[in-house]
């Protein structure tokens, strides 16, 4: 392989906040497989790009130039087939960022905002933090796969002036496929909803699945999206805080720039720039190739549960480099589950019911990472399966 993604890479002692466990009240030998970051180099022309501008030793104010924006064109017709104007493009500190902006442009203290859980948990903060009313309509479980139940999303948009939608979704791992994209936009359209959809996931989706950007439906749908991207977790540069929202819609790019410019916030990243500059316009085998390793992860992990527990459930994902399995075979409380993982294990998980109650009984593992940690996770948890599960 051109890449070498089985080294494991020493990040204690970097500031790593996924490697520090006893900052945030782990264990110190705990595994951390939670927050989504990669242990892998991001690719080596990123890399060199930021070394070069480091050596230019001026590190001013920046912003970005239309070479800047013809990077990203090609990169979105390429990967995603979706052509974008530059006039779209709002740069901002990461999606995350971008949420709590949205929220605060085009809602009210009080209105609705409405969400699918169990969703990525910044979800729920941007919209409660903000002082606004989360509307939950929850996605079903048929079948070891996600579904909308579009009844329910119709009703609960009916009290909603946005949609948050997880696209590709965080963390069960779906991808939705057109027809679902479309309901969800004639429920949206005819209630007069508008949809800020999170497609930070999208260069992560497997073979059997294409990703479709909601905005790239059609130009009616475009009239009412907000579309979220970045290539942090694509390439491994989250802490580099920099994202491309696209706004077709004037007006809503206004409001939406208006709220960024209130909350103080100025000039992007320089290096958040350069590197996804770099990421763009030459890291495509990379991108290709930490995929399909990353793929290998899933499968490795799917057939160890299946010789070893068989009881916990991959929901096996279309998309993302987390998995989402379900522990409710153990028949344990939440709270003894997180104190068997953490205390017992040694293993540090996303807990279920961070992305909602809906999530009781799961856990999220982040598979990107060498196949030997993964390997120790799942023994891990191997190790303290006769203790909370009789065959």
């Amino acid at each position: 392989m051109k890449y070498d993604f089985d080294t494991p890479i020493n990040r204690y002692g970097t500031e790593s906040l996924k490697y520090s466990p006893e900052e945030r009240g782990r264990p110190a030998d705990a595994l951390p497989m939670w927050v989504a970051d990669m242990d892998f180099r991001t690719a080596p022309a990123i890399t060199n790009a930021l070394i070069k501008r480091a050596e230019h030793g001026v590190y001013g104010y920046t912003e970005s130039t239309a070479p800047y924006t013809d990077v990203l064109r090609k990169w979105f017709a390429r990967r995603h087939n979706w052509d974008i104007e530059p006039q779209w493009l709002v740069k901002t500190f990461g999606v995350v960022n971008a949420l709590h902006i949205a929220v605060r442009a085009f809602t009210e203290p009080g209105e609705g905002v409405l969400i699918q859980r169990p969703v990525y948990y910044p979800f729920s903060e941007a919209i409660e933090r903000q002082g606004r009313k989360l509307i939950n309509s929850p996605l079903r479980l048929v079948n070891g796969r996600y579904e909308i139940d579009f009844d329910d999303f119709d009703v609960k948009a009916a009290d909603a002036k946005v949609f948050i939608l997880c696209n590709p979704h965080n963390p069960v791992g779906r991808v939705w496929q057109r027809d679902e994209l479309i309901r969800i936009a004639d429920i949206c359209g005819r209630r007069g909803v508008i949809v800020v959809s999170d497609e930070l996931h999208q260069d992560f989706v497997y073979p059997g699945n294409t990703h479709m950007v909601f905005a790239s439906l059609s130009r009616e749908i475009a009239e009412f999206t907000v579309t979220c991207t970045a290539a942090s977790k694509s390439f491994n540069t989250a802490g580099l805080t920099m994202s491309n929202i696209l706004i077709a819609n004037p007006d809503l790019r206004k409001r939406f720039k208006y709220e960024y410019n209130a909350m103080g916030l100025s000039q992007i990243n320089l290096m958040g720039l350069e590197a996804t500059r770099a990421a763009y316009s030459d890291c495509d085998d990379w991108l290709d190739a930490v995929r399909e390793y990353i793929l290998g992860n899933i499968h490795f992990a799917d057939s160890y549960l299946n010789s070893n527990m068989p009881e916990l459930k991959l929901i096996t994902p279309e998309a993302t480099y987390l998995l989402w399995v379900d522990f409710r075979a153990w028949k344990v409380s939440q709270k003894e589950l997180e104190l068997a993982l953490i205390r017992d294990a040694k293993l540090w998980l996303d807990s279920g019911t961070i992305f909602g109650p809906e999530g009781a009984g799961f856990q999220r593992f982040n598979v990107a990472c060498p196949r030997s940690t993964l390997i120790s996770a799942l023994e891990r948890v191997k190790s303290i399966r006769g203790r909370y599960y009789t065959e």
